[in-house]
């Protein structure tokens, strides 16, 4: 998979997002009429900043060569189409928990059809079980996707916290799909093969990476995420300006005009009422799996967010709606554009939909009353 087309993907997501949201804009002003510094009070700018700052320490890591030279000797080291199945998902998930969904699969979905290209492999299946890993696995770290960063950074709680928090869940939905694995891979050998070369290892911009990400997690668990993002960026520009150039900068202006526009509906009288009725009835668990069926996670969770006080029960229903339609997660629309397999829209939903059942399920019995 080119660099090219790895980046058409990710401005094809920004793209019509950002057209959506432009287009939303004035319509929510013309129905809120609010001044400008009340537009600019909508917005999360802690959630922006940290954000910002781990879009180009991902981004580094990323363009490093660090995270693909290891994708690629675990693969090539693997017997059988179920053991390359558990690797990949695997691999994926811890991957999303550290430097977000997004990344995690445009390292592992690139790996897996360039492996695919080399042995017969079932190379839909994999991408469809990578998506839904990434899903599972980013829903434990307070960084492993959108909507945990914005949730993370609205409860006030330290890292280990929200972590602690979000772990039984992401482990019954992680042996969920693992379970899930056998049934769809079979043991049938495959052949090692040994990749073509990738990108070359950068040494200095690997080391100045692995640094600065935890350093930066921790000065954003202080409440210091818009000094840290300064930094950041700063250190970049200064000893790595190309890695900026390829930084997903167009996302974060999603981000704010969804905090904006979403803000703004979530206070039309009719909104207003409607949505702590259907909070009481169906809880932010409920309420927050639903609704990303129909508006994706991320926006469920900042539309959600200022009805309820239970960031909770409200983190654990969009990540369960992750699951369950192509829409509920933008990463799924990632892997799937990214494979581009003909039918494989269909075959997606034939596990997410499972997936999201069981997942709902076991949401219900460990979040208790």
């Amino acid at each position: 998979m080119s660099a090219r087309l790895i980046l058409m993907a990710r401005r094809l997501r920004d793209e019509w997002l950002l057209g959506l949201l432009l287009a939303l804009f004035p319509v929510m002003l013309w129905q809120v009429p609010t001044d400008p510094a009340a537009v600019a009070a909508l917005v999360d700018w802690k959630t922006i900043a940290a954000l910002a700052g781990l879009l180009v320490l991902s981004r580094g890591l990323e363009t490093s060569g660090l995270i693909e030279r290891a994708g690629r000797a675990v693969i090539v080291r693997l017997r059988s189409e179920r053991r390359l199945a558990v690797a990949l998902v695997l691999g994926a998930a811890v991957l999303s928990a550290v430097v977000t969904n997004d990344v995690a699969l445009f390292v592992t979905v690139p790996l897996t059809l360039a492996l695919s290209r080399l042995v017969v492999l079932p190379t839909g299946r994999l991408v469809i079980f990578q998506a839904l890993a990434v899903n599972a696995g980013s829903a434990v770290s307070p960084v492993g996707n959108p909507q945990n960063l914005f949730l993370w950074q609205l409860s006030g709680v330290g890292f280990g916290e929200f972590l602690l928090a979000m772990l039984p869940l992401a482990a019954a939905m992680m042996a969920i799909l693992l379970a899930l694995v056998p049934l769809a891979f079979g043991s049938r050998p495959i052949v090692a093969a040994r990749l073509a070369p990738g990108q070359a290892l950068q040494p200095r911009l690997m080391a100045v990476s692995l640094v600065a990400y935890p350093l930066f997690l921790l000065l954003v668990n202080a409440g210091l995420a818009v000094p840290a993002a300064g930094a950041v960026i700063a250190l970049y520009l200064i000893a790595f300006r190309t890695v900026l150039r390829w930084v997903d900068w167009p996302l974060l202006l999603v981000f704010i005009l969804m905090f904006v526009n979403l803000g703004l509906l979530g206070q039309l009288p009719a909104i207003a009422a409607a949505v702590p009725k259907a909070l009481a009835l169906g809880g932010g668990y409920g309420v927050g799996a639903g609704l990303s069926q129909g508006m994706s996670n991320v926006p469920a969770a900042v539309f959600l967010a200022p009805f309820t006080e239970d960031w909770r029960a409200l983190a654990w229903g969009v990540s369960v709606g992750g699951f369950g339609l192509a829409i509920g997660s933008l990463a799924n629309l990632i892997a799937l554009r990214l494979a581009r397999a003909p039918g494989l829209w269909r075959a997606f939903h034939l596990w997410s939909l499972p997936m999201f059942a069981l997942s709902f399920v076991a949401g219900m019995i460990l979040i208790g009353p």
